[in-house]
């Protein structure tokens, strides 16, 4: 399976940056005897990621919530009652078809940043189903005094370096997810944390 650039990724080039991510090599450690893991990309996959997973004998289901949670798309909502109510079940209906249980690594990097507090049990818990025993779901949580910048993307450019197109014009529509409340959602709490220089936390839920 080949990735191409798009417009977006080629014009956005020379905006990238690139650094270290201890959750990555963490999980990579945590999956060394792993031969060949089933990785869920929940973001606009990249050619290096891409290349980064097939190198590694990755299964790579591909997805993009990203986008739609960034642009709010008006069919993941229902506004029949007083105030609007999102639609989860919709919303992850996007993704392909997963047997359930199967998956060593889902990053969905900053997609909880960008949804409604009262749809993240919900999704947590669908991820978490997917996961195998061991499995980890990998995101980034903002710091509450990060304010804006809810359209950065991150990609793999090697298996413990990312890249990342950061952003400061876009507000976060919602309060920031403490530690706590990932603990509390995630079904068995067992949340791992590892700052950052960048205002965001990489947070890794295992199963």
């Amino acid at each position: 399976m080949a990735v191409f650039k798009s417009r977006e990724e080629s014009s956005s080039a020379a905006h990238a940056s690139q650094a270290f991510s201890h959750g990555w090599e963490w999980i990579w450690r945590h999956l060394a005897n792993v031969r060949r893991p089933h990785v869920l990309e929940c973001g606009t996959i990249r050619q290096s990621s891409l290349d980064v997973l097939l190198a590694r004998r990755a299964k790579v289901y591909v997805a993009d919530l990203i986008t739609p949670a960034l642009e709010n798309a008006s069919r993941f909502w229902s506004k029949e009652g007083k105030r609007p109510v999102f639609l989860t079940a919709e919303f992850l209906a996007q993704l392909p078809p997963v047997p359930p249980g199967s998956l060593s690594v889902i990053a969905c990097w900053g997609l909880l940043d960008l949804l409604p507090h009262e749809a993240l049990p919900a999704m947590v818990e669908h991820f978490h189903s997917l996961l195998q025993s061991g499995g980890v779901l990998f995101c980034f949580l903002r710091e509450p005094s990060l304010g804006s910048g809810a359209e950065a993307r991150w990609w793999l450019e090697a298996l413990t370096s990312l890249g990342s197109r950061d952003g400061k014009s876009v507000i976060y529509p919602y309060p920031a997810v403490t530690n706590r409340e990932m603990e509390r959602i995630f079904p068995g709490g067992n949340v791992k944390t590892f700052l950052t220089r960048t205002g965001r936390r990489e947070v890794l839920g295992i199963k």
